[in-house]
């Protein structure tokens, strides 16, 4: 008789398959099992697309419960957007402050380039590191001495990522700016503007107040330079941090898969993304559902702070709204401290289900 567990499993998508053992010069890989293996059908229109990609981010989340070493990636990864957000902020203030004529455009695609090579590596690593069965273990940093043997491959991805998410930067911002006509200004207010736009309005706002401009510049009347905080100077480069990161997980997530061909098949760079664009081709639909489930899972938090700005206006009076008192300071680097380890964590599960969805689609392909 079918238990009840067994059935829900199954439901989930989260019924496993013996894994798949593929021979290659460098030896055995065994790619970790799938979520959930679905039908030989081909075609980004197979039954259960959307569920198996919930699935994947489902069995990623299970993963990463399971394997709490996987969580250096997601402490590493964080500290490696930290580092980007100084060489910004670092960017503004020697240029701003210092009057040091800088290149712009050479210093954010070294910033860029460095941000992406230690992503990606982290990400070869978190590949490597997954247990090819359920009842292993993991060992990030295994996976990370691993990922050394792709150096040059991923360097030169990097190189190649780095460069496409400089040119989408000029294209949305710098062409507006130099040719300011009136299609193009059209679209720069209904897509990049309007992004930017709300992004600076809802972070001047609690509990985030991040801007260096009156009345939100609570954290920068620190005495410290010409009596004001570095804080000020932070400001801007969390700012261009956050933008380029999403463009770095738009160009990550339309490359899912290069990293794992690269790792795991130990293909050159040029066939792992021809091998990339193949697959997604076949896999859109999952990849697409996963990264909605994980959106919304990170949106629900991200919208909790409307919560938290509500409480405040009602408890604090009209006056001093603009100037949160201590206990209200310290609730909001709380929260926004809670929002970023769940953007971090669920990226990490992204990552996981990214290798789950490419150990799926490549047991359907040996299976027809």
């Amino acid at each position: 008789m079918t238990s009840v567990s067994e059935i829900t499993e199954h439901w989930l998508g989260l019924c496993r398959k013996p894994p798949l053992v593929h021979a290659s010069k460098a030896g055995i890989v065994y790619l970790p099992e799938p979520a959930h293996a679905g039908s030989p059908d081909g075609g980004g229109g197979r039954p259960g697309t959307v569920r198996r990609g919930i699935g994947a981010a489902l069995s990623g989340a299970k993963t990463l419960a399971q394997n709490r070493q996987l969580l250096w990636f997601t402490l590493l990864a964080g500290l490696v957007l930290a580092g980007n957000t100084i060489g910004q902020a670092a960017f503004f203030y020697i240029g701003h402050n210092l009057h040091m004529p800088l290149n712009s455009l050479a210093w954010r695609f070294f910033i860029e380039f460095a941000t992406l090579f230690c992503l990606v590596f982290l990400l070869a690593g978190l590949f490597l590191s997954i247990p090819s069965k359920k009842e292993d273990t993991a060992s990030f940093f295994d996976g990370l001495a691993g990922a050394k043997k792709y150096k040059k491959a991923i360097f030169l991805w990097s190189f190649v990522l780095a460069l496409a998410g400089m040119l989408l930067v000029i294209v949305l911002s710098y062409v507006p700016a130099r040719f300011p006509t009136h299609e193009i200004l059209f679209l720069y207010h209904n897509g990049f503007g309007r992004f930017d736009s709300f992004l600076f309005s809802t972070l001047s706002q609690f509990p985030f107040n991040l801007s260096g401009l009156p009345p939100y510049d609570i954290f920068t009347e620190i005495p410290g330079y010409g009596g004001r905080s570095v804080l000020l100077w932070f400001y801007p480069g969390f700012r261009e941090t956050l933008v380029f990161s999403v463009i770095n997980l738009l160009l990550l997530i339309l490359t899912a898969f290069v990293v794992p061909l690269i790792v795991l098949k130990q293909k050159t760079l040029r066939e792992a993304v021809a091998g990339s664009f193949a697959l997604m081709k076949k896999t859109w639909v999952e990849v697409a559902a996963c990264v909605v489930f994980l959106g919304v899972v990170v949106s629900g938090v991200f919208l909790m702070s409307l919560l938290v700005q509500a409480a405040h206006g009602m408890v604090t009076p009209l006056a001093t709204y603009y100037r949160p008192t201590g206990a209200w300071i310290a609730l909001g680097f709380l929260y926004d401290l809670a929002l970023l380890i769940v953007a971090f964590v669920v990226a990490t599960v992204g990552g996981i289900a990214a290798l789950d969805l490419y150990s799926s689609e490549k047991i359907r392909e040996s299976i027809k």
